[in-house]
C-alpha cells in the first residue's frame, strides 16, 4: 500500500490556476459536499486559530466564517488566482490568506486547533506525509476535518476509456479504509470516517467533460496517456459511457473525516 497515486503537483497547480475565473459557476457538488462536511462536523466553538486548506474561490471559508467567534481564520490555496477570486467573492470575510501548498504548511508546530478542507486533499502527491505533518501543527485536542474523492469517483466515466486503451484517464484516489489507516499511522485518534456516494445528471457525456475542465479536475496522474486524445477516441469513450434516459450518470464517491490529536 502506497500513499503515493502519482500527481503531477505542477499540472494540478495549473489546472486550478487557469480554472479560478469560472470555477463557482461549475462547482455545485463542491458547495453541496461542503455544506455536508459542516453539518456532519461543526465548527465546536473552542477554536481559536483554524485554517481551510485548498480554499479555492472560498465557500467553505466563508461557512466556517459565519460560525468562527475565535482569533484567526486562515485559507491557503496552491492557486494565487483562486485566492484572489475569494478576496473578490467575499469582501467582507475576515480571513487571512496565504498561497502555499497543503503538504508543506508554513505553520510552527501546535499552532492550529483546527484544520478543514472540502474536496482538496485528493490532491495531495503523499497523503500520509501530509497528515503526519497536519498532526504536527494542530494542538492537542484539535481536530482535522476534511472531504475527499473515493475511488468509486467518476467510475462510468474510466469503465467507459477502459474500453477504449490501457492509460489511466481518470484520477485514482485512495480509499475508505487507507486514508484510515494513514490517520492511525500519523497518530491521530478519535477517527470517524464515512463514505457517501453521489450522483450527478448530465445531459451527455460532452457536459461532463467540460464541467470537469472548467473546475480543473484534469487528468494528472502520471500514467496519462503523454499524447493527445483523438476525436476517434473521445468518440469511442462516449459510445461506451451507460445513458439513462435521455443523459448520463456520473457517480462521485465522497469520503468523510474527522480525526482528533490525542489529549
Amino acid at each position: 500500500m502506497t500513499a503515493d497515486i502519482l500527481l503531477d503537483k505542477h499540472r494540478v497547480k495549473r489546472s486550478f490556476a487557469a480554472a479560478a475565473a469560472g470555477y463557482d459557476r461549475l462547482a455545485s457538488l463542491q458547495r453541496q459536499v461542503g455544506l455536508d462536511l459542516l453539518r456532519r462536523f461543526p465548527l465546536s466553538g473552542g477554536e481559536e486559530v483554524i485554517v481551510d486548506l485548498g480554499c479555492g474561490t472560498g465557500f467553505l471559508t466563508h461557512q466556517l466564517a459565519a460560525d468562527f467567534s475565535g482569533q484567526q481564520l486562515l485559507a491557503l490555496d496552491i492557486a494565487l488566482p483562486m485566492l484572489i477570486t475569494s478576496r473578490l467573492n467575499y469582501p467582507a470575510m475576515r480571513a487571512g490568506y496565504l498561497c502555499g501548498d497543503a503538504e508543506k504548511l508554513p505553520f510552527a508546530d501546535s499552532s492550529l486547533d483546527g484544520i478543514y478542507s472540502n474536496l482538496a486533499l485528493q490532491w495531495a502527491q503523499d497523503l500520509s506525509a501530509a497528515l503526519l505533518d497536519f498532526k504536527r501543527v494542530v494542538k492537542r485536542r484539535g481536530r482535522l476535518v476534511f472531504s475527499t474523492f473515493g475511488p468509486q469517483t467518476l467510475a462510468e466515466l474510466k469503465a467507459a476509456w477502459l474500453a477504449v486503451d490501457d492509460y489511466t484517464h481518470v484520477n485514482e484516489f485512495h480509499t475508505k479504509d487507507q486514508i484510515e489507516l494513514f490517520l492511525q499511522t500519523a497518530g491521530f485518534k478519535g477517527i470517524n470516517v464515512a463514505s457517501v456516494l453521489y450522483r450527478s445528471e448530465y445531459p451527455d457525456v460532452e457536459s461532463l467533460m467540460r464541467e470537469l475542465k472548467g473546475i480543473g479536475a484534469h487528468n494528472v496522474n502520471r500514467r496519462r496517456n503523454p499524447r493527445p486524445t483523438t476525436k476517434t477516441q473521445l468518440q469511442q469513450m462516449i459510445n461506451h459511457y451507460p445513458r439513462q434516459g435521455a443523459g448520463i450518470v456520473a457517480s462521485y464517491e465522497i469520503i468523510f473525516v474527522q480525526a482528533e490529536m490525542a489529549t
